[in-house]
C-alpha cells in the first residue's frame, strides 16, 4: 500500500503541478477508489491539497521534507553558483546528482534558455542501470559497477550519445571535496545534434576547471574494491 500511495507523489512535477482524478488514475494505474483512500490520507497529513477547482496538488509538507532533505548537505550555496557559471560558459542545462541506492536523484540545477533545449527538474530520480553519463560517474565511483567504470576512472568524466534518449547527449564529470570521497555529479545535457564529442569534452574540461577554482575537486578518492589504474 505504501509502494501505491508514493507513485501518486511522484506523478507531480513542475509540468504537472495540479492534476484531476482521472489524471492521477491514468499515470498510477489505481482505481479511483483506491486513489481517493490514499489521497484522503496524503491531504490529511499534508502532503496533498485538494484546490477549490477539485485538482490535486502537492501539499505543504513536502516543502518540508525536502527543507530538511537539503539541510543534510551543505553545498547548494557553493555548488549553485558553479552549476550557473558552466551553464554561462557551454550554453547548455546542467544538473548536479548524487546516488541513493540504486537511484541517481537531481539535487540541483541550472537550466539554459534556449528554443531547444533539456529541462533538468529537481527531484527528478533515475535507475541507475537507465544509463546516462551521470550513472557511469556515480557507479565508477561508488561500486564499480558501469560497464565503463575503467574508462571514467582513467577519463576523468563519463561520455554518452543517444544512450538514453536518440535527442541527447550528456558529460558527466565527479565532485568531491580535495581528497575527499564521491560527493555527487555534474552533468552537462545538450541536443545531439548540437554538440560534437569534443565540445562534449571542452564542456567537462570547463565544468572540472569551475569546480577547482572553487575548492573541490573532480578526482574523488575511489570507493574500496575498486582496483587502481
Amino acid at each position: 500500500m505504501l509502494a501505491r500511495g508514493l507513485t501518486i507523489l511522484e506523478c507531480f512535477s513542475e509540468e504537472h503541478l495540479h492534476l484531476e482524478l482521472r489524471e492521477l488514475a491514468q499515470m498510477t494505474g489505481l482505481d479511483k477508489a483506491t486513489l481517493l483512500r490514499l489521497l484522503g490520507t496524503f491531504i490529511e497529513y499534508g502532503y496533498v491539497q485538494r484546490r477549490v477547482d477539485g485538482k490535486y496538488a502537492p501539499g505543504h509538507n513536502l516543502l518540508r521534507l525536502g527543507a530538511l532533505y537539503r539541510s543534510t548537505f551543505d553545498l547548494e550555496q557553493r555548488l549553485q553558483p558553479i552549476l550557473r557559471t558552466i551553464m554561462q560558459e557551454t550554453h547548455e542545462s546542467v544538473a548536479f546528482y548524487v546516488r541513493e541506492g540504486d537511484m541517481r536523484v537531481c539535487l540541483y540545477r541550472e537550466n539554459v534558455s534556449r528554443d531547444v533545449r533539456y529541462v533538468f527538474e529537481v527531484g527528478t530520480r533515475v535507475p541507475l542501470i537507465d544509463g546516462g553519463s551521470a550513472s557511469h560517474v556515480l557507479r565508477a565511483f561508488t561500486d564499480g559497477t558501469s560497464p565503463r567504470t575503467e574508462e571514467v576512472l582513467k577519463n576523468g568524466y563519463a561520455i554518452t550519445r543517444a544512450e538514453r534518449s536518440p535527442e541527447l547527449a550528456s558529460i558527466s564529470v565527479p565532485v568531491s571535496e580535495p581528497h575527499g570521497r564521491l560527493l555527487g555529479a555534474i552533468q552537462i545535457t545538450s541536443i545531439l545534434n548540437r554538440q560534437t564529442e569534443e565540445q562534449q569534452i571542452a564542456a567537462a574540461e570547463t565544468a572540472i576547471r569551475t569546480l577547482a577554482e572553487n575548492g573541490f575537486d573532480s578526482r574523488p578518492t575511489r570507493a574500496p574494491g575498486i582496483a587502481a589504474l
